[in-house]
């Protein structure tokens, strides 16, 4: 989602603005504990509601037409020919397991002006409903952007199936440039500039708002083609698949050097120039994702994250030190570069109780001086978050899981929602409350209660957070490993039985996290009540008199040293004792 851009796309401004700006992990099958392919995503937005999207398969007539609606604004783009079928999309991920995530990126302003009408959200949920796998998926993106042109800013897409993941980045081509007689020039087409790479099997990539591709291989038709050879991307040695123009533009607009060799064009340094904002809010994001994954090769890319070495650019992806599960993978999302020197715990901002959270917006100025807060993956602006998992041994319906979760993702918990059902439950519905509507049922609302909470005491009350995180996912991971043998049969012998298990496999387990969240709200409060801190027995708060509830024995906490000292250097004359 998108990063604010001025000046040619190259100071990033964090402000109140409605602001979206999202992260990806992506995780090969190679690289993960239980052969599963997945890709995390992040929608942060100050105005986006936490919901579950759904759209059902469906058949339509010859000479249906669909309108394409901008996701951002709701506004119609206008219309295109439907096709005969559409696969059912829960969320970001459909049916066949395919899962697509993104980050705006932004990239150079001259390129944002529309030149068609397919803006990045319709691009993903009408792909979701036409393809059946990653490499379907860059084919139909490929023809909609060819057909119909484009209308958003530069982003990156995560396009996982339950065998391969890639990372595809594209850029429009701004206004239609015209010669001298007011004739659209030779080698200018609608549409898009784009580069897709797969990613090795056995290594993690990763986007978040600032687009990653350098340099890739060239066409050769046997492991790198161009869009003109589209057809060939379902051939097994393609791993690189890109614009016919994606140079040719960038020469046409005097963005790369003609004379210059193609082999050496750069396509993030040639679209998206990397500047300190780019990398201290956007790619140091993947850069602790990367170093939580294998701290001995990403120690040296440090100072690249802070913005201080951006020409020892760290690579697109890597390989773990360890196989991931699907909770490292939730983990991942939940940091705040802490143990990095950006560990957002540690400064004065994270006040008494270590709070890894700042209040917008991000720069700020002092006696004429400028100054920043962290951006962390960890963010209290999420909408929604997910860790997609795709199991390619086990039926689509069930094998493909959403595990799905709203709000700050340090605080919440992933429920799992199978891809294949065509029930949402009502705690996620889309019109269940909105981000100007409370509604105690929606999940949303009921996780806000425990996170905005938690804010004001983080590390006394995360901590009984993440306990209740991690044994409700864990017990999660557990069930349904349990039920694959069961599951396989029976989507074999009774499909419509299988369908009502899963429907009320999500059902039951998100309304399970939703009268847990509630508890754990309600627990929070007694414990930590007006500042104090209650004593428990045996999961029991403990009163000085048990026939008089209402006579709870605290403790009281004192504050940290550091926080006393400066309290002390900023009025300790006015409050010291005499």
């Amino acid at each position: 989602m998108k990063k604010i851009l001025f000046s040619i796309g190259i100071i990033a401004i964090f402000s109140n603005f409605s602001l979206f700006a999202c992260t990806n992990f992506i995780i090969t099958k190679g690289a993960s504990k239980d052969g599963s392919c997945m890709v995390s995503y992040a929608a942060d937005s100050h105005t986006l509601y936490g919901e579950l999207y759904y759209r059902p398969a469906a058949d339509y007539p010859a000479g249906s037409m669909m309108d394409v609606i901008e996701w951002d604004t709701g506004e119609r783009l206008g219309q295109i020919p439907q096709v005969a079928h559409t696969y059912s999309v829960v969320g970001n991920m459909n049916e066949h397991q395919l899962a697509i995530g993104e980050t705006t990126y932004g990239g150079l302003e001259e390129l944002w002006k529309k030149n068609g009408i397919m803006d990045y959200g319709s691009l993903i949920y009408i792909t979701l409903q036409r393809a059946k796998n990653a490499r379907e998926a860059i084919k139909t993106l490929s023809e909609l952007l060819d057909a119909y042109g484009y209308c958003s800013e530069g982003e990156s897409f995560s396009i996982v199936d339950p065998n391969e993941a890639w990372i595809f980045e594209l850029i429009g081509k701004g206004e239609e440039m015209k010669d001298a007689k007011g004739k659209t020039l030779k080698g200018w087409t609608k549409g898009a500039v784009w580069v897709a790479r797969r990613i090795p099997d056995g290594y993690i990539s990763g986007h978040a708002n600032q687009a990653r591709i350098t340099t890739f291989p060239l066409t050769d038709g046997k492991t790198s083609i161009t869009n003109k050879e589209i057809e060939k991307v379902f051939l097994p040695d393609i791993e690189t698949v890109y614009s016919h123009d994606v140079i040719s533009f960038a020469k046409l607009k005097g963005l790369y050097d003609a004379k210059k060799p193609d082999a050496e064009f750069s396509f993030c340094d040639t679209y998206a120039p990397l500047d300190f904002s780019g990398a201290r809010f956007c790619e140091a994001r993947v850069w602790t994702a990367f170093y939580r994954c294998n701290p001995a090769l990403m120690a040296p890319y440090e100072k690249y994250a802070r913005g201080e070495e951006l020409n020892n650019k760290m690579p697109l992806w890597i390989k773990p030190d360890r196989k991931l599960s699907v909770q490292d993978v939730m983990e991942l999302m939940r940091d705040h570069y802490e143990g990095t020197s950006m560990d957002m715990t540690k400064d004065i901002g994270a006040g008494p109780y270590a709070c890894p959270y700042r209040w917008r917006p991000m720069n700020w100025e002092y006696n004429g001086k400028k100054y920043i807060h962290e951006r962390a993956t960890a963010t209290q602006q999420t909408g929604f978050s997910f860790v997609a998992q795709a199991r390619s041994w086990l039926p689509d319906k069930f094998g493909g899981i959403l595990w799905f979760g709203v709000d700050d993702a340090a605080s919440c918990c992933y429920m799992p929602v199978f891809c294949g059902i065509n029930q949402i439950p009502n705690a996620l519905k889309e019109g269940n409350g909105s981000i100007v509507e409370y509604s105690a049922t929606a999940a949303y609302w009921i996780f806000t209660k425990v996170s905005n909470f938690a804010y004001s005491r983080y590390k006394d009350m995360i901590v009984p957070i993440k306990e209740k995180q991690h044994q409700l996912e864990n017990s999660f991971v557990d069930e349904i490993n349990k039920m694959e043998k069961e599951m396989v049969d029976l989507f074999k012998t009774d499909p419509n039985r299988a369908q009502a298990k899963i429907n009320q496999y999500t059902n039951e387990r998100v309304k399970k996290v939703c009268t847990e969240w509630n508890s754990l709200f309600e627990y929070l409060l007694v414990k930590f009540n007006d500042g104090n801190v209650k004593k428990e027995k045996d999961g029991k708060f403990i009163m000085t008199d048990s026939a008089k509830p209402q006579a709870a024995s605290p403790d009281h906490p004192a504050y940290p040293d550091f926080w006393y000292k400066i309290i002390v250097d900023d009025c300790g004359e006015n409050i010291k004792e005499q």
